[in-house]
C-alpha cells in the first residue's frame, strides 16, 4: 500500500476482485443489488442505509419506505456483510425529552464507532428536515440527543475521531424540499449538543456536480488525508442525476481541500440504479475499509430503491482524485 489507512484490520471484509477487463476505479458486486426493495413485509424500498463492522460481524441502519410510504429506520445485521437480516419494526428511539419525542420521518443514516459507542445521524423532521443525532451500544437500544442543527439540513456526516479536541460534522444546508442547490460545510462541538465554528467545505462544479453536493460515508482517515466519498447531482432534461465522486480533506482543517474528483468516482449505470421510485440515483451512505489491505466496501442506495454494494481500493481511489483534480 502507497497509502496508509488509520484504523482497524477488517479481515472479514465483503469483498469481490476487480472483474477482468474492468477498468473503473470504483466496480459493483456481482450479486446487487445485495438488499431487494422486499426484504421486509411491510417495505416499499430499502435503500440509502448505514453499515459499521460489530462484534466480529455487521450491523447497520437501514432506511425502509414503508407501503404507507412513510420514511423509517431499521436496525439490521449480518454475518458476512452481503446477506443482511433487517428488524421488521421501526427503531423507537428513547428520549425524555417530549419536545424531541414525536417521530416524523427518518432518512437517510449513517453510523460511526467514536471512542466508546455508536453515533447515528439521519434525516430527522423537527418543524424541516434537520440531523438527528443518537447513540446505541447494541443496535437494539438507541437514546436520541440533541438535532445538531436547525432546519433546513440533510446529509450530517460525522468524522471517527474527535480533531482537535472536539466532535466534527460535515453537513448540507437545504430547504424543505426537493433542494435544488447544496453546499458541504464543516461545523465542531464540544460535547455533542452545541455545533459551532462552521467552515465552508466545497460547493457545486460542472457536470455529474453542479447542482448540488452532499457527504456520503464517514471519511476515512489517510496519510493522504481524510478521504471523503460524497454526492454530486447534475440536473438533466429528465430530472436530477446522483453519482459519486470522491476528495482528500486537510486531516487538522477539514474545511480545506487537497484534492477532488473531476470526474465521477460511479454513475447511474445498471438497471437497478436506472428503474426504480427515483431513476437515476448512486447514492453511497456507508464504507468499510480494511487497514491492512486497503479495500474499500461501498454501500450505496440505487434508484431510492434498492441497496448495492461496490468496491475500490484506497490507493487507487486516492490515485484518481489526484490525477485529475478540481483543486
Amino acid at each position: 500500500m502507497r497509502v496508509n489507512v488509520v484504523g482497524d484490520p477488517l479481515p472479514n471484509i465483503p469483498w469481490e476482485e476487480r472483474p477482468v477487463g474492468c477498468q473503473d476505479v470504483v466496480w459493483r458486486s456481482a450479486r446487487n443489488p445485495i438488499i431487494p426493495r422486499d426484504a421486509t413485509s411491510g417495505s416499499n424500498s430499502i435503500f440509502n442505509s448505514a453499515v459499521v463492522p460489530y462484534r466480529g460481524a455487521f450491523a447497520g441502519v437501514f432506511r425502509i419506505d414503508d407501503k404507507c410510504r412513510e420514511m423509517r429506520l431499521h436496525a439490521g445485521r449480518s454475518e458476512d456483510g452481503v446477506h443482511w437480516t433487517l428488524n421488521h419494526e421501526r427503531i423507537e428511539f428513547v428520549t425524555s425529552d417530549p419536545e424531541l419525542g414525536p417521530f416524523v420521518y427518518g432518512y437517510d443514516p449513517r453510523v460511526v464507532w467514536i471512542e466508546d459507542r455508536y453515533y447515528v445521524t439521519w434525516c430527522n423532521w423537527f418543524h424541516g428536515p434537520t440531523i438527528g443525532v443518537a447513540t446505541t451500544h447494541d443496535f437494539e437500544a438507541f437514546y436520541q440527543l440533541e438535532n445538531a442543527f436547525l432546519p433546513f439540513n440533510r446529509n450530517g456526516v460525522l468524522f471517527p475521531r474527535k480533531i482537535s479536541g472536539r466532535f466534527a460534522m460535515v453537513s448540507r444546508p437545504s430547504d424543505n424540499g426537493h433542494t435544488p442547490f447544496g453546499d458541504i460545510f464543516y461545523s465542531e462541538s464540544p460535547d455533542m449538543r452545541y455545533w459551532g465554528n462552521h467552515r465552508y467545505v466545497f460547493g457545486t462544479a460542472g457536470g455529474w456536480q453542479s447542482t448540488k453536493v452532499g457527504a456520503g460515508p464517514i471519511p476515512i482517515e489517510t496519510s493522504e488525508g481524510w478521504l471523503m466519498i460524497y454526492h454530486g447531482v447534475l440536473t438533466s432534461c429528465n430530472g436530477f442525476v446522483y453519482s459519486a465522486g470522491a476528495a482528500l480533506l486537510d486531516l487538522d482543517k477539514p474545511w480545506k481541500v487537497i484534492a477532488r474528483s473531476r470526474r465521477f468516482i460511479m454513475a447511474p449505470r445498471t438497471l437497478y440504479e436506472n428503474v426504480g421510485d427515483v431513476p437515476n440515483v448512486v447514492f453511497p451512505c456507508a464504507a468499510l475499509c480494511d487497514a491492512a489491505t486497503g479495500r474499500l466496501a461501498i454501500y450505496y442506495g440505487g434508484a431510492d430503491t434498492v441497496v448495492g454494494l461496490a468496491f475500490s481500493m484506497v490507493d487507487d481511489l486516492v490515485d484518481y482524485i489526484k490525477a485529475d483534480s478540481l483543486v
